[in-house]
């Protein structure tokens, strides 16, 4: 009887074990600072995550991270050339018509200036990650009609990041999930902005 017991135990954790194997996120490259901040469709988000930087405190000298709207391939390769390099590249995903007006670019601009800058960190073997931190109010969901910026913002960054950091309400219709999958990018999802400090703390202190 207390054979049978054990045996039944034993196939329980076999189970289980099964399981968690089977649900849990690929296991995803460790991004290191420095980190360059930048967008995809010049909408707010760079700045939104920079005060998520500044209350993460990250430590490294000379400068952790640093926030350009318009970052380019250049400015990578200028950066490896001061031998400064930047080690992760994060993209916020999230197009805003009023702010490519105000830089005078068009969204073809954004998706040239993004494919080569991605292209550029991948070469340096930099860690890229895609980030959607505003919510179905930035898809096209929330845009005017016929307006598809955002998605083709997402298009151009997510399916080619390392990582993906999303916030949870903006992922509603699993359209990142559905990309994660298809490409085995391990996908961190939160609740509300204020928990991307601890998740950035994690990323950078592994």
């Amino acid at each position: 009887m207390h054979r049978l017991y054990r045996v039944v135990v034993a196939a329980a954790v076999v189970l289980m074990l099964c399981s968690v194997v089977s649900t849990a996120q690929p296991e995803g490259p460790k991004p290191e600072l420095p980190v360059l901040i930048t967008s995809c469709g010049q909408s707010p988000g760079p700045a939104m995550l920079k005060v998520i930087f500044m209350r993460a405190k990250l430590e490294y000298d000379p400068i952790a991270y640093e926030i350009s709207e318009m970052a380019s391939s250049e400015d990578l390769k200028a950066g490896k050339e001061a031998g400064t390099p930047f080690k992760t590249l994060i993209i916020v995903m999230g197009a805003s018509l009023k702010g490519m007006g105000a830089a005078g670019i068009s969204m073809e601009d954004e998706l040239s200036r993004t494919e080569a800058l991605i292209a550029e960190a991948k070469k340096q073997g930099m860690t890229v990650i895609g980030s959607h931190i505003e919510g179905m109010k930035r898809r096209s969901q929330g845009a005017s009609a016929g307006d598809t910026t955002d998605e083709q913002s997402i298009d151009a960054v997510a399916p080619f990041s390392d990582i993906l950091l999303i916030h949870k309400e903006g992922n509603s219709d699993n359209r990142f999930s559905i990309i994660a999958k298809e490409k085995n990018i391990p996908l961190i999802e939160v609740e509300k902005n204020l928990d991307l400090i601890s998740e950035i703390q994690k990323l950078f202190h592994r």
